[in-house]
């Protein structure tokens, strides 16, 4: 699945636009490396996204290609 739209689907970004320009200012990184929009991530990979001052770093448990919102944090787990 691509970066930008496991981000939406998961609600770590709520729009799907918002994490394209996340990804394209270098706010966001895979496995330690700058990523972009369109980089494939599956479970077990790691995404530190940079928010301002604060920095939120999840692993990836599972892929969906949709979700309710009660279901969302089951997608990642913090570290």
């Amino acid at each position: 699945m691509r970066l930008d739209k496991y981000l939406k689907v998961s609600r770590l970004i709520k729009r799907r636009t918002i994490a394209n320009e996340a990804c394209d200012a270098g706010r966001v990184s895979v496995n330690g490396k700058t990523a972009k929009a369109s980089t494939d991530v599956k479970a077990g990979d790691v995404v530190e996204i940079a928010f301002g001052e604060k920095t939120v770093k999840v692993e990836i448990t599972a892929i969906m290609d949709t979700t309710k919102k009660e279901n969302a944090a089951e997608m990642y787990r913090y570290l």
